[in-house]
């Protein structure tokens, strides 16, 4: 698992914006509600969770810097 800053990576965030499983999820409402996680993949979501909590994404820090 990673600790500390995570390196913000362009290519990666364009490519999960345009996604086309992403377009058709969101055209279809397919989507569950924000706190379901738990329930569609219990497994992702635990991890998901563990590695937000440990690192910190550059925009977040620019944030509090700037704020």
């Amino acid at each position: 698992m990673k600790f500390g800053i995570r390196k913000p990576s362009l290519k990666k965030s364009i490519a999960a914006r345009t996604s086309v499983k992403r377009m058709v999820r969101h055209q279809a409402g397919l989507k569950a509600p924000r706190g379901w996680g738990w329930l569609t993949d219990p497994k992702r979501a635990a991890r998901n969770r563990v590695y937000n909590r440990t690192t910190v994404s550059v925009w977040d820090i620019l944030r509090r810097l700037f704020k």
